[in-house]
């Protein structure tokens, strides 16, 4: 038989069904639900917490600080960056410099002036947001003590290529004090080497690159020393500036094997020529020096280093086309008097003899900083004994600098 649905049954059906779905969706809403049965993401979104805000202050020197040094740098206490300083003076014109790479601080361009009162302007940033701080300081009275820098290269110059940057000091620095120093010696080049400072004592300090300077390099040089604390009660003099560029890449070899001189440009051989060497009682020193200096004359005295121009032995002349590479007086120069014995004995009193063709040929070849090795003598260059700074490896090099 067949079962017929009857309109009860179909009624009692529906309605179980709609009780069903009614159960599910209590089931599956929240008791939040809105009543449209719309979801509402601003509802349900979690608020970042709002950023906070920029701090600046000038830390150091504090504001209306007084007797500041003039060699101060200034540092900010911010949580951001710093991005702009603006330094003023009485007259009211800004005065140079840049915010340091550490974003913190700002270096003046140059000693600030004595007994002055500056205002400093600076702004910072973070996450959008900026803040900006005003304060004033003043300056330091002159010093009655202090100590100058010397430097052995001139604004301008243009120099060979193992040239080292040589400072002389007029005080000799406490071992206390050098790091301080050494930290306001300024070195910028363009391209961009790797260089260190090094001490050869209290009262001289050099810098060099890890290799030889790239020729067409240009460098700038800052000794910022004016109003530093240079030890024992004295200040720094002044600033020095010098700005140089570098030349051609001539090097010289003297072997005394062969008695001959070769020298190179760009590493390839120019010229050689026959040199007479110092004899075995006063022989050249052999090792990596470089040109210091260069006169068309000079007066050549043994009485310099102790024997008397009229003993045996002795002599005063002139002497010409002399390129100095050792402050022991070790030069380059012509000799004609000893061309019968260049090339094959040495009879000089240490220096390099050539012939008067060979040797203005040299002189007027040779820049300041251009390298010389000597190599195969009986005796060493002392270290300090010109500019001996190629003597040492890299990592000897960087070992005398102050800053650990």
């Amino acid at each position: 038989m067949r079962a017929v649905r009857t309109s009860r049954q179909h009624l009692v059906e529906r309605v179980g069904v709609a009780a069903l779905a009614l159960g599910l969706l209590a089931a599956c809403s929240s008791g939040q639900e809105v009543a449209t049965g719309k979801f509402s993401p601003a509802a349900n979104a979690v608020k970042s917490p709002a950023a906070a805000p920029t701090t600046l202050a000038l830390s150091k020197p504090a504001n209306k600080a007084t007797k500041v040094l003039t060699s101060s740098v200034l540092t900010f206490a911010t949580n951001g960056t710093v991005d702009a300083v603006t330094l003023t003076g009485p007259d009211g014109k800004p005065v140079a410099g840049n915010v340091a790479s550490d974003k913190k601080s700002w270096v003046p361009a140059r000693q600030l002036a004595y007994s002055t009162t500056y205002k400093v302007t600076a702004t910072a940033s973070q996450k959008g947001q900026t803040a900006t701080t005003t304060s004033t300081f003043s300056t330091m009275a002159k010093p009655g003590s202090i100590t100058g820098a010397d430097l052995y290269v001139n604004d301008g110059d243009t120099v060979g290529i193992g040239l080292p940057i040589v400072v002389e000091f007029t005080n000799s620095i406490p071992k206390a004090q050098r790091a301080a120093v050494e930290r306001r010696l300024f070195v910028t080049s363009t391209p961009a080497v790797e260089g260190s400072w090094h001490w050869f004592g209290g009262s001289e300090i050099h810098y060099r690159p890890r290799e030889y300077w790239p020729t067409g390099t240009k460098v700038s040089v800052r000794l910022g020393i004016g109003g530093l604390p240079m030890g024992n009660g004295n200040y720094g003099k002044r600033d020095r500036f010098a700005t140089f560029t570098v030349g051609r890449a001539i090097t010289s070899k003297v072997v005394n094997k062969d008695k001959t001189m070769y020298v190179y440009k760009d590493g390839k051989l120019i010229r050689k020529f026959p040199i007479s060497l110092g004899k075995r009682s006063t022989p050249t020193s052999s090792g990596k020096m470089v040109a210091m200096e260069k006169a068309y004359e000079k007066t050549f005295d043994s009485g310099t280093f102790g024997l008397p121009a009229d003993s045996p032995g002795g002599y005063r002349q002139k002497v010409y086309y002399d390129v100095r590479f050792t402050w022991g007086g070790e030069f380059v120069h012509a000799a004609p008097w000893s061309t019968g014995s260049q090339g094959n004995t040495n009879v000089s009193h240490g220096c390099v003899n050539a012939s008067t063709a060979n040797a203005s040929w040299f002189y007027e070849l040779t820049l300041k900083g251009d390298p010389i090795e000597v190599v195969g003598t009986e005796t060493h260059v002392d270290k300090g004994n010109g500019w001996t700074d190629w003597e040492m490896t890299w990592e000897q090099y960087k070992a005398g600098s102050a800053i650990k």
